[in-house]
């Protein structure tokens, strides 16, 4: 190839494209998301059953981890699965005043009525 200047460098080609508008993120972006809150919820009850486990001594301590532990599945689904609410689209809409360019009446033409003979 020759030194014609091209217009976009061997770098340019492989990088990502920027979003410039406001679009939702996509389904696999927001899945991704939403798999990696449902392991993070998840993720904290393993430590809350062994720090009920490391304090049994203090029996409200653990209790109190204990429950705490209990309905985090049950929250993580509930999680996991909601998906972020759509957005509402306002539609443009150009409205004029009905009496905006003339403000005087106008002549009705009655269309039911035969017309004149030729």
């Amino acid at each position: 190839m020759g030194n014609g200047g091209e217009a976009v460098n061997e770098h340019d080609k492989h990088a990502d494209p920027v979003l410039i508008t406001e679009a939702a993120p996509s389904f696999d972006d927001e899945m991704a998301q939403r798999k990696r809150k449902y392991v993070i919820m998840m993720g904290l009850r393993v430590p809350c059953l062994v720090l009920a486990g490391v304090f049994y001594h203090t029996w409200w301590l653990a209790l109190a981890l204990i429950l705490l532990s209990v309905p985090l599945p049950w929250i993580a689904v509930l999680i996991a699965n909601d998906r972020p609410p759509r957005k509402s689209e306002r539609v443009s809409k150009y409205r004029r005043d009905a009496r905006a360019i003339e403000n005087r009446a106008h002549r009705v033409i009655d269309s039911s009525e035969n017309p004149p003979d030729r």
